[in-house]
C-alpha cells in the first residue's frame, strides 16, 4: 500500500482568537484530511500565559499545549461534525504589540520530522518567513505553498511614513515569498502581485451558517417573514478594519438615512472611539460588544453592510451571504469572488451605497441557489485549493524534471539564483541587529527557556550573533 501523501499546514494565529488564520487554516485541514486520503498536520502557536492574555478574548488561557488542543478539536467538531481527523501541533511564537500579531521564534520547520515533509502550505508565508532562520522551507518540503491572506500594503500605508514602508514591505514580501514557495495563491487581487500567482478563493465558511441560511430558506419559501432586524457590521473594532469608512459614510448622509438603525459589534482597541464617533452622528448607530458570528443574535438580520477595503476576502461577508442576507459592500477587488451572488450588492461611490441601503430596507433577500450554497461550502473550497496547488494530480516527487536540456538548464540558473538569494536571507536573519532592524521582537532567534519548557523543547539553545 502506497504511504500517504502527508501536508503540514502552518499558519500565524490559534482559536480563541476568532481570526481569519485561525479559523480558515483550521476548516482547510479538517476537509484535506476528511476523506482518509492524506495525513494531516496542523501547525499553530504556542504563546506562553502573558502573552495569551495578550491575545486571546474573555481571559481565555491554557496551562499546557494539550488543554489548548483539547479546546480547538472540541471547538471545530462542534461545527463541522465530525470527528478532525488531523493532528495538531505547536512551534513557539511570540505576540509582538506594535504589529498586533504572532510571530513564530526559531526554526518552525523542525517541527515536522524530515521523514514526512511532503507538502506544506504556509498560510501568510510572508508572515511566517520574514524572520526565518533555519532550513530552506523549498529544501526540506518537495513542494510548498503559500496561501496570501493579508493585504499588508495597505495597512503600512494608513501609518507614519506609510508609503516608504509600504515600498519596502512590498520588496521584502517578494523576497521571502519568491525564496520559500514553489506556488503562491492569492485569496483575491486585493493582495500585492507574486510571480506567477494565482488568484483564487480556497476559503469557504462554518457549516453551521449554511444550515442557518437552509432554515431562512424554509422559511421564505413557507411565507413566513424570516428576517425582522435591519443593518449590522461585525470585526475586529479597530478603524482600519471599515469601521471608518463606514461611519464616515453615515456621516455623510444622515439626512437620507435617517430611518437606518445600525448595530456595530466587535472588540478591539479602537472601540472607545467609535463609540464616541457613532454617539456624534444624529440617526440610531448602537456600538455593541463582539460576539461569535454564528450567535442567534445575528439570524434575523436583514442587512449586513460592510464598506471594507483592506480585507483581501472578507470572512463574515461570506458567512451573511451563507445565512440568506443581503450584504452591501464596496465594489473592490477583494469583493470580487461575491460578486456572483443574487445577495451581493456592491457599490461605487457613496450616493449608490446610500440608494442600495434604501432598496434594501424595502425588500427580502433572493432565496440563495444550490449552485451558491455549494461555493460557499468548505467542500468547494478545498477542491478549488487542490485544483490551485496543482495536488489533484500526482504529485511530482523531485519538481524538477523537464523535457529539454535547455528547460533544465533554465532551471538550474534559476535555483542557483534562489539558492544565492536563500542564502543572504539566511545570514541576515540570523544576527540580532539586522532582525531587530526589519521589526524581529527582540531574542527571537531561538526559543527562550519559559517557551522551551512548555512545549518539552531538548535542543540545546544556540548563542545568538550581534
Amino acid at each position: 500500500m502506497d504511504k500517504k501523501e502527508h501536508i503540514a499546514i502552518f499558519t500565524t494565529a490559534s482559536l480563541p482568537w476568532l481570526t481569519g488564520t485561525a479559523v480558515n487554516p483550521l476548516f482547510r485541514a479538517a476537509y484535506l484530511c476528511k476523506g482518509g486520503e492524506r495525513d494531516v498536520t496542523l501547525v499553530i502557536p504556542w504563546l506562553t500565559l502573558k502573552d495569551q492574555g495578550l491575545v486571546y478574548p474573555k481571559n481565555v488561557t491554557f496551562a499546557s499545549p494539550k488543554e489548548h488542543e483539547e479546546y480547538i478539536c472540541q471547538w471545530l467538531e462542534e461545527r463541522v461534525g465530525f470527528s478532525p481527523g488531523f493532528s495538531i501541533r505547536f512551534y513557539p511564537a511570540k505576540f509582538s504589540i506594535d504589529k498586533r500579531s504572532i510571530l513564530a521564534v526559531g526554526d518552525i520547520s523542525e517541527i515536522i520530522p524530515d521523514e514526512v515533509a511532503d507538502i506544506a502550505v504556509l498560510e501568510e508565508p510572508e508572515h511566517l518567513t520574514w524572520y526565518h532562520h533555519g532550513k530552506r522551507w523549498k529544501t526540506k518540503f518537495r513542494l510548498v505553498i503559500g496561501i496570501i491572506h493579508t493585504n499588508y500594503l495597505e495597512y503600512v500605508k494608513r501609518e507614519n511614513n506609510g508609503m516608504l514602508q509600504a515600498f519596502l514591505l512590498k520588496h521584502l514580501n517578494n523576497w521571502v515569498v519568491g525564496i520559500y514557495c514553489h506556488k503562491v495563491i492569492r485569496l483575491s487581487a486585493a493582495t500585492q502581485e507574486y510571480t506567477e500567482s494565482i488568484i483564487c478563493n480556497v476559503h469557504g465558511v462554518n457549516p453551521k451558517f449554511l444550515e442557518i441560511g437552509e432554515k431562512k430558506k424554509e422559511q421564505q419559501q413557507e411565507g413566513v417573514k424570516a428576517f425582522t432586524k435591519g443593518a449590522y457590521f461585525i470585526g475586529k473594532m479597530i478603524w482600519s478594519k471599515g469601521y471608518k469608512e463606514l461611519l464616515q459614510l453615515l456621516q455623510n448622509h444622515q439626512q437620507a438615512l435617517s430611518e437606518l438603525e445600525i448595530d456595530l459589534f466587535g472588540n478591539g482597541e479602537d472601540s472607545d472611539e467609535v463609540q464616541k464617533a457613532a454617539e456624534k452622528l444624529q440617526m440610531t448607530v448602537r456600538v455593541n460588544p463582539g460576539r461569535d458570528h454564528a450567535d442567534a443574535l445575528f439570524h434575523d438580520y436583514k442587512l449586513f453592510l460592510n464598506p471594507s477595503t483592506t480585507d483581501v476576502v472578507c470572512t463574515t461577508t461570506a458567512e451573511a451571504l451563507a445565512m440568506g442576507k443581503i450584504v452591501v459592500c464596496a465594489n473592490h477587488p477583494s469583493n470580487e469572488f461575491f460578486k456572483r451572488f443574487s445577495n451581493c450588492w456592491t457599490f461605487n461611490n457613496s450616493d449608490e451605497f446610500v440608494k442600495l441601503i434604501l432598496k434594501a430596507l424595502d425588500e427580502e433577500p433572493a432565496q440563495p441557489t444550490n449552485a451558491e450554497r455549494r461555493e460557499l461550502s468548505w467542500e468547494a473550497a478545498t477542491n478549488r485549493f487542490l485544483k490551485a496547488a496543482g495536488m489533484n494530480n500526482p504529485l511530482d516527487k523531485t519538481l524538477s524534471r523537464n523535457s529539454s536540456i535547455f528547460m533544465a538548464a533554465s532551471l538550474n540558473l534559476q535555483q542557483t539564483v534562489d539558492g544565492a538569494s536563500a542564502y543572504v536571507h539566511h545570514v541576515a536573519s540570523g544576527f540580532e541587529v539586522s532582525r531587530r532592524f526589519f521589526g524581529a521582537i527582540p531574542h527571537t532567534l531561538q526559543p527562550d527557556e519559559e517557551l522551551r519548557k512548555e512545549l518539552g523543547l531538548t535542543n540545546a539553545v544556540t548563542k545568538e550573533k550581534n
